[in-house]
Parts: structure tokens; C-alpha cells; sequence
């Protein structure tokens, strides 16, 4: 009142500065800047002057006046009634008792920097004002005692809208903060009425007269007059009789309680400063108002609201208080156990769904299993797998209560509506589908997620939609694709063996998954092994022999297991065919492909399934393949086929000589009149003397049919061959004889008589002997340089020396064979078996020279035995040459 402004810091050190000459009106204290505007007078009438300070520069010890100019609308001299500061320094408005408002544009703290124009005019005092910046726009609230009023400042000539048609006092409007929309707040009598820019917002009823109105930190708080029976103050005296006391409440707008209340005798202003509220009396007291910590109020707000079961005030309290998620979920807990023990079900699953993430499922899913609440269950297993917080036994259960509610369409919509993530366990979620007879829907989730062996264990085992499991093995990775054809091929080609049949095909040569584009950089395409595939076509000869011949045309180098079974398929198919003409090709293409060379590696098995068919063809074909030549003839022996046994004799008897011996045993021991088959025997034997005579006759002693007559021809050739053969050996001992005697006689001569070279021709060259010459007592004579020329030895005649030779290597060789005697003699004697010795030197050839003895003893039994040794000695010493 005097002209000053007053600094009270938090030392509570008081200090001033004249501002003013008479007084001061008006203060505003920009909250971001060292900016302090003041309205005041400094000299009598009504002539208010405006004046911006900047507290952080001094002037002579006071802060520096940036600013003054009049505060006069016009050229109406007025009283202001109140004043505000836009925090940007671009505003100011001030508004006078005649209803005008003067609004300054610009650096406010400077004159050349702004502009000043009065915006509003109007009879009724301007009572509040109030800057709002949202974004790029700015407004300012205008409050009169009869109406309020939103400009846009932003905006080319100020457009202004009037939102109400009362006002209030002054001090009884004021700008919430974020927390409220930044709402202008305009408290009447009856009600408190918060406003946007465009429109009137909620209303609150506070009963009593208005008289100072601040908002601080998100608490709306009012001092007014009640004159009611008023709470007791904490601050006020005990006089019971004064009722005309003046009330503070604090109220907390969002979660819509009164925080604090209490009387005070006649205050003068209610200051916020040092995160502390200060109520100035008129006493000259100042009342300070501490909040207390969040988690203090939170507490005890919690624990009167729980008693009172005013669950939702706490949450929202707890809400506005920024509680973190834990406490926030103990109070969903509790509101959720308040309504469950109430019998509110559905109320309270929705609490417990917003306690996901911090309670236990169990606590809620046992809840609701005992109370048999399924539609509540759902409700929350539901919002607990969207969270991704549900485990396999969640989804068993969730999945189950879909199944029980007969629920489709949710059951549909839970599975299909995680495209990009999937919040449950896929597997869990078929086998329970699955169980619970929905097929298809598992059907889709298998797909889906590839889990193949699932898609195809319920396409084949309980849908039975054959035809659509194999489209879906052909649409797999080659190595999905074998092992699904291993497992499920039987049954496959049970029902739909063509296709099943195709796809093996396909699978076993040139597998790409169907619906693949061909790509020219793809690897190499994987082939199976189609001899793995065989047991898929049991009962399926058909498709089966159609495979495998597929297998062995396009793939050559097919396994052998192919061959062989393809071959047993063509010779079921040929032993059991009754039309000629079929059974025909059948026996073709058999034999065709025992020809095709695969068999022989597996000779043996070949062999025995022709045999076990009866193919004859293939039989003998494989006899001759294999060089088993006695076994081709025995096999017409069995078949009493005496033609082919001749002719296999004359085929393969040069490879196997023994054939014919036997061919002869074989029909000495035919009852039948065999001579014709006898006698082609006894000639190849003759000409290839492959048989003693006496054996033979021994052989075909045996056919009681066989006469004399059979083997007259051969024993009399015979026979005039060993004459002829005795007449040559006589002619040969003889010229042997006189050989000898003629050498001795040379001996002799040698010895006895001198030795007479008559020789005048080189018997190398027969040119005349020149000296000097070589003589040898053979009567040979050559040049000395012819027979050093042509003589191996110094002491042997170049042309004597090769019949010399001759001569000494049989010598040699008798020697050898004597001692050869002596040693098989000791040999036997010393050996316990006697008869692998003579077997030894049967393979060395020693016994290679027969010598028959014919003088038997006279004793009968002897006699039989020693011819039954005779012809075994025979037989195994011809075998042997």
C-alpha cells in the first residue's frame, strides 16, 4: 500500500524496493523467467501505469524496469481488475473494471518490440484472465461477472467464441494443468465450471460463496464462506460460536475426493511456493500445508477406501499417484476378491484380468473351477493368452472351455487371429482340439504352423480324407516327404494306390515340393531310394509292378532290390496266369529281364526264385550263365529229357569232359531201351578216349537192357587201337634196340681205337677247313671262329648238343622220378593219413601214367573187392589227368 514490493526467500528474510510512488495493485511472476510485471500508481487519480522488471539486472541495488507504459483503454481512464502474462513473452492481457480487456503483442518487456490494442470491450468488470497454449494455438480466456469468453490469438483478427453466459468474482478463476486438460476453472457460488477453448467441459457442485480459486498440482483448491456447520480446524481456535469462519477444501478433481479441509479466520491469499501451500490470514499469519508422500497417502487413502469398499476411488487414486503395477494389482486383487465373495462374477473376472502379468493364474483359475464360472474362465484365460503370458495348461484348459461352451466361433477366433504371433502352445492346442473331436479347426492350426505329422495323423486317422492328406505330402520337403511316405504309405495306397502309386514315382526321380516354381539356382534335386518303398505296395501287386518297372526304365542304375523284386513280381504273374497268350508275354518279359545282366551279382537268389516258380527258361538260363554245366544236365536228366542231355553234352563236354561219363552212368542206370543214346556216348568217348574200357564195361553193367551188342563196336575198335598201338610199340623197342646196340658199338670204338678228322668242310659254314680248326669226336669239324661264334659251350658240338640235350634231360628226368618214388614211399609210411598224401601227389601229377594189374588173387572175396578198388582207382585217376 505504500509503493513496495516486497522478496520473502525461503530464509524468510524480508527485503524491498520502491516500485511505486502511492501503491502497488497488481503482481505477476512469470514461472520460466526472472520476469516480474506490476500495475500500481504513482501519483493520485486514476492513472495506473504498467511496469515489466527484470530481477536478474540491477539498477542502483533494485531490479532493473525494462518497461512502463500506461494501463489505459483508450483514452477512458479505468481501474485494472486483474492482469496475466503469457510464459513467452508474447502476451499480455489486462482487464480493467469497465469491461475492457487491453491485450499487448510482442516482446512485452519492450516498447518497440510490441503492440498494443484493446481486445475486448464490454459493461460488466473483467474479473479473470488466462493464457492457453496448445501446440501453435494460443487462447485467452476472458471471465467477466456475467459471461466468459475464449479469443484466438493465433489467428488473424482474434476470433473469440463466448462460452457461458455467468461469470464470477475476482480470484475465482483460474487454469488447471495437463493432468485437467488445461481447463479454464470458474467457480460460481452454486458450482465450479471448467471450460475448453470451444465449449464448457464437466461441472462440479461445491456449495458456499466463492472466494479465492487456485489450481496447485493437480488439486483444485477453493477458500469460500459456509456458513454450515463447518469441519473443526487444525489451525482455527476453539470457538464453537463462530460460524461465519471460512473454509479451505482441497480437491482432487480426477478421482473426485476432497484431499484436505479446514477453517481459517478471514484469509488474504492462499501462495504456492517451495512445493508447499501457504495461507495468509489477516492476522498476519502464515499457515503452511505440507502434502505428504505419495505412498503415505496412498495407504491410508487405500485402507479408509477398502472399508468403505470404494475400490474404484482407490484406483484411480492409485492411478493419478502413478503407483507402480505391483500396488496397482493388489488393489485389482482385492476388488476382485470383494466382488467374487459378493457373487459378482462377472465384475470381478474383469478385475482379475487386470491383474495379468503380476498375479498368479492359478489363484483366479481355482476361483472360478469351484464356482463352475466357465464363461468368467474363458473370459480370463482369453486376455491372458492375448498377453502371451499363458502356458500349455492354460491353453488345455481355454481350448477345453471353448470345447464344453460349444463355442465355434470363438474358438475360431482365438486360433486364427495370431497371424504374426502365435500366443499359445500350437501342439497343446491340436492335441486338445483333436480330443475334442474338432478336427478341422486342428486340421488348420497343423497347417498353419507345419506341424506336419499332426496334419497327417488326423487327416488319415480320424477324418479319413485320404486324397487330401497325399496333396499335402506332395506339397512337403523332399526329406518330409520320404519319411511321411514311409510311415503312411500303406495305408495310402490302401485307398488311393494310383495317386500313392504317382507320388512314390515322383518322390523316387524328380521330387519337387507341388506349387514350387522351378528355379534354375536350386540344389540338386534329392531322389529316394525306391527298394525302401517295396513293402509300402503290399497287397497292390499291380501298382507295384507298375513302379518298379517305371523305376527300371528311367533309372537304370536302380537299387537291386528293384530287379529282383520285379523279377519275383513277373514270376508270380507268369506261374499264375491261365490265357496262354498273356502267360506268353509274361515268360517273355522274364526272360528278358534275367537277360538284362542286373542278376549277377545276386546269381544264387535269381536262381532260386526261378526255381521256386518252375521257370524253366530262366533255370537253365542261369545254369548256363554260371558255367553249371552238370547241373543244366541233371536237370534233364530229372525231366527225362535223353535228347538234351546229348546235346549238352556236345555243347559244353570240350569245357567239361566229364559230362559225357556221366551222361553214360545215367543211362546204364535207365531201365528203358536207351542203346541209340548209349552208343552216341561210346563214340565221343572213344574219339576223345575219355574212358578206360574196362570202366565202361563196369558202367553198363549195370543197365540190364544193355547188351553185348551195345558195346561190340567200341570194344572191337578198341581193341584194333591197342594192337595198332602194341604193333607200334614193338617197332619202336626194336629200333631202340639197334640204337643202343649201334651206340654201344661207337663206345666201344672210341674207347679202343684211334680217332681218324677226315673233315675238310666246316660243318657250320662247309666252307674247307683252314687252321685253325675245332674237332670233336662226333666227327664234326668247324673253323675256329665259326665255332666260337655259334658254340654255348666250350666242350660241346654246336650240332650234336641240341639231340644231347634231349638225350640228358630224359636221363634227368627218370633220376628225379626215382627219387620222387622213394620219398612218396617214406612219406606214406610216416603219415597218419595215408590218403592225403596220395592225394597230393595225385594234384602233382605222379600218377598221371595207369598201370593196370590184372593178375588178381584166387581167394573170391578178394577177388570182388579188389575189383571194386580197381575201378574207384580208375575213376579217380582218370579224373585226375
Amino acid at each position: 500500500m505504500e509503493g513496495q514490493i516486497w522478496f520473502l526467500p525461503r530464509s524468510l528474510q524480508l527485503n524491498s524496493f520502491q516500485a511505486y510512488k502511492l501503491r502497488v495493485t497488481h503482481l505477476y511472476q512469470l514461472k520460466q523467467h526472472s520476469i516480474l510485471v506490476s500495475v500500481g500508481e504513482d501519483e493520485e487519480g486514476i492513472n495506473p501505469l504498467v511496469k515489466v522488471w527484470n530481477l536478474e539486472k540491477r539498477d542502483g541495488g533494485n531490479p532493473l524496469c525494462t518497461r512502463i507504459f500506461p494501463a489505459i483503454p483508450g483514452n477512458k481512464p479505468t481501474v485494472v481488475s486483474c492482469l496475466t502474462v503469457h510464459e513467452n513473452l508474447n502476451f499480455m492481457a489486462i482487464g480493467f473494471a469497465d469491461g475492457s480487456v487491453v491485450l499487448t503483442k510482442g516482446d512485452i518487456t519492450r516498447d518497440r518490440h510490441s503492440k498494443t490494442q484493446i481486445l475486448h470491450e464490454g459493461s460488466y468488470p473483467v474479473t479473470g484472465l488466462a493464457f492457453r497454449q496448445s501446440g501453435k494455438a494460443t487462447h485467452l480466456f476472458v471471465v467477466t461477472t456475467e459471461n466468459i469468453q475464449s479469443y484466438m490469438l493465433s489467428v488473424k483478427d482474434y476470433p473469440h467464441l463466448e462460452l457461458d453466459t455467468h461469470g464470477c468474482g475476482l480470484r475465482c478463476s483460474s487454469l488447471s494443468d495437463p493432468s485437467q486438460d488445461l481447463q479454464f476453472i470458474v467457480a460460481g457460488n452454486e458450482c465450479v465450471y471448467l471450460y475448453q477453448p470451444d465449449e464448457r467441459g464437466p461441472c462440479f457442485a461445491f456449495e458456499g460463496q466463492k472466494l479465492i480459486v487456485h489450481w496447485y498440482r493437480g488439486y483444485l483448491i477453493i477458500v469460500s464462506k459456509d456458513r454450515k456447520t463447518s469441519p473443526k480446524s487444525e489451525f482455527a481456535g476453539n470457538d464453537a460460536q463462530n460460524l461465519d469462519k471460512q473454509v479451505l477444501n482441497i480437491y482432487d478433481l480426477c478421482n473426485k475426493f476432497i484431499a484436505y479441509s479446514s477453517i481459517f479466520d478471514d484469509i488474504v491469499d492462499v501462495l504456492a511456493e517451495w512445493g508447499s501451500l501457504y495461507v495468509l490470514t489477516r492476522d498476519g499469519k502464515i499457515h503452511v500445508l505440507q502434502e505428504k508422500d505419495t505412498q503415505t497417502k496412498l495407504e491410508a487413502c487405500k485402507s479408509m477406501l477398502f472399508r468403505k469398499n470404494l475400490f474404484e476411488m482407490a484406483i484411480n487414486l492409485a492411478k493419478s499417484h502413478h503407483l507402480d503395477s505391483d500396488g496397482l494389482s493388489e488393489i485389482f486383487r482385492q476388488y476382485g476378491d470383494h466382488l467374487y465373495n459378493k457373487g459378482n462374477h462377472d465384475g470381478a473376472i474383469q478385475q482379475y484380468i487386470r491383474t495379468i502379468g503380476k498375479l498368479e493364474p492359478s489363484y483366479v483359475i481355482r476361483k472360478f473351477l469351484d464356482a463352475q464360472r466357465i464363461h468368467n474362465l474363458t473370459a480370463y484365460l482369453q486376455t491372458l493368452h492375448l498377453q502371451s503370458l499363458a502356458n500349455a495348461d492354460h491353453t488345455t484348459l481355454l481350448l477345453n472351455c471353448y470345447t464344453k461352451l460349444k463355442d465355434s466361433t470363438k474358438l475360431e477366433e482365438f486360433i486364427k487371429t495370431s497371424e504374426s504371433e502365435v500366443r499359445f502352445d500350437v501342439e497343446t492346442a491340436i492335441k486338445v482340439l483333436r480330443q475334442a473331436g474338432y478336427y478341422s479347426h486342428a486340421v488348420y492350426l497343423a497347417e498353419k504352423h507345419a506341424h506336419h505329422e499332426w496334419y497327417l495323423k488326423i487327416q488319415l486317422e480320424d477324418i479319413k480324407n485320404y486324397q487330401e492328406a497325399l496333396r499335402y505330402i506332395g506339397k512337403l520337403p523332399f526329406d518330409q516327404a520320404e519319411s511321411n511316405m514311409k510311415r503312411y504309405g500303406k495305408i495310402l495306397m490302401h485307398h488311393v494306390p494310383n495317386k500313392t502309386t504317382e507320388l512314390l514315382k515322383i518322390l523316387c526321380t524328380d521330387y519337387r515340393p507341388s506349387g514350387d516354381d522351378e528355379d534354375p539356382g536350386m540344389p540338386e534335386v534329392k531322389k529316394a531310394n525306391s527298394e525302401e518303398f517295396i513293402p509300402v505296395f503290399a497287397n497292390n501287386s499291380r501298382e507295384l509292378k507298375a513302379f518298379l518297372e517305371h523305376m527300371t526304365e528311367v533309372q537304370a542304375d536302380s537299387p537291386q532290390g528293384v530287379y529282383d523284386t520285379l523279377l519275383e513280381l513277373r514270376l508270380q504273374n507268369w506261374a499264375h496266369e491261365q490265357d496262354e497268350q498273356i502267360k506268353e508275354k509274361l515268360h517273355y518279359e522274364a526272360l528278358t529281364l534275367l537277360k538284362s545282366g542286373r542278376f549277377k551279382t545276386v546269381f544264387d537268389k535269381a536262381l532260386v526264385l526261378c526255381q521256386m516258380h518252375n521257370f524253366k527258361d530262366g533255370i537253365l538260363y542261369l545254369y548256363e550263365q554260371g558255367k553249371l554245366f552238370q547241373q543244366i544236365m541233371h536237370y534233364h536228366m530229372q525231366n527225362e529229357q535223353y535228347k538234351k542231355v546229348i546235346e549238352v553234352c556236345e555243347l559244353y563236354g570240350d569245357q567239361e569232359a566229364c559230362l559225357w561219363e556221366q551222361a553214360l552212368s545215367y543211362f546204364a542206370r535207365k531201365e528203358e531201351d536207351c542203346k541209340e543214346y548209349i552208343a552216341a556216348v561210346l563214340k565221343h568217348i572213344e574219339n576223345k578216349n575219355l574212358m578206360p574200357p574196362l570202366l565202361v564195361v563196369q558202367t553198363l553193367a549195370h543197365n540190364s537192357t544193355a547188351t553185348l551188342s551195345v558195346i561190340k563196336d567200341y570194344l572191337v575198335s578198341k581193341l584194333q587201337k591197342q594192337s595198332r598201338q602194341i604193333e607200334q610199340d614193338e617197332q619202336r623197342i626194336q629200333k631202340y634196340r639197334e640204337e643202343t646196340t649201334r651206340i654201344r658199338q661207337e663206345i666201344e670204338e672210341l674207347k679202343a681205337s684211334p680217332k681218324i678228322f677226315q673233315k675238310t668242310k666246316c660243318s657250320i659254314c662247309t666252307s674247307a677247313l683252314e687252321l685253325p680248326s675245332v674237332h670233336f669226336l662226333c666227327g664234326h669239324s668247324f673253323h675256329q671262329h665259326c665255332f666260337e661264334s655259334y658254340s654255348e659251350s666250350d666242350s660241346e658240338c654246336p650240332t650234336c648238343m641240341p639231340e644231347n640235350r634231349k638225350v640228358m634231360d630224359m636221363i634227368r628226368a627218370q633220376e628225379q622220378k626215382r627219387d620222387l618214388h622213394d620219398q612218396f614211399q617214406h612219406q606214406l609210411k610216416c603219415s597218419n593219413d595215408g590218403f592225403s598224401v596220395v592225394a597230393d601227389y595225385f594234384g602233382r601229377g605222379v600218377f598221371n601214367k595207369l598201370t593196370l594189374i590184372t593178375d588178381l588173387p584166387s581167394a573170391k572175396a578178394a577177388t570182388t573187392i579188389e575189383a571194386g578198388l580197381q575201378r574207384e582207382l580208375l575213376i579217380h585217376a582218370k579224373r585226375s589227368t
